[in-house]
């Protein structure tokens, strides 16, 4: 693992292992609040108007998705509970070093380090309208009672981790999805687009973050 500063100052983690970054080298905080944030719970609410909202993040990593939604939501009247899955779980001082704290309110960062060991094994509340766990294990072995409102799917890319993006993963996930619900992703591809569309639900093109033109949004009929 190294760091990398990618275009818009924020950092981001290299996997040799897999091959990839964490996050868009064009701009991993811009990304994070473009794809997930913004057209993701920010549509949502939008749309329908909720005041308690479930999210499922698959490939929670450095936690940046969810640090940007803690900040988004600070003069936000609704509720969130968010449901991380990560097979690898980092190391909390890799998390502690990724510079993430210009980014956000302190506190929701000292807050975010605080409680990122004790996520990793129970339902920890933030403050009054954000809770965090992060369930470590893989896609396919995540179970859930409950159905969620959005997803944030950021796994590495089908280059590089194709079976995230399979129709055994995509179906699996789907499972989790209330009707209404809205699916976020980074990337838009044929075989995406495919197989959502056959898990029943609608297919949009958002413009993409910076460095990429389209991105998909799902909501489940």
């Amino acid at each position: 693992m190294e760091f990398v500063t990618t275009g818009d100052g924020s950092k981001t983690l290299f996997n040799a292992e897999i091959g990839e970054c964490y996050h868009s080298t064009h701009g991993a905080v811009q990304e994070s609040r473009h794809v997930f944030v913004k057209t993701g719970l920010d549509h949502y609410v939008q749309t329908t108007g909720a005041t308690d909202v479930g999210i499922l993040e698959v490939g929670f990593g450095t936690g940046l998705n969810f640090l940007q939604t803690a900040d988004f939501l600070q003069d936000k009247s609704f509720r969130v509970e968010y449901v991380g899955i990560e097979g690898f779980p980092l190391p909390l001082s890799t998390v502690a070093a990724t510079g993430y704290e210009t980014t956000v309110d302190p506190k929701i960062w000292t807050d975010y380090l605080d409680t990122y060991e004790r996520a990793l094994v129970e339902n920890v509340q933030l403050n009054e309208r954000l809770k965090l766990y992060i369930d470590h294990t893989l896609l396919l072995n995540f179970q859930s009672d409950r159905l969620f409102d959005v997803v944030y799917f950021d796994a590495f890319a089908a280059v590089h981790q194709p079976e995230m993006w399979n129709d055994a993963a995509l179906g699996h996930i789907a499972q989790f999805i209330k009707p209404g619900g809205v699916f976020v992703t980074y990337a838009i591809t044929g075989n995406l687009k495919r197989s959502m569309k056959a898990l029943g639900f609608s297919i949009e093109k958002a413009p993409g973050a910076p460095g990429k033109r389209e991105m998909l949004r799902a909501t489940k009929l």
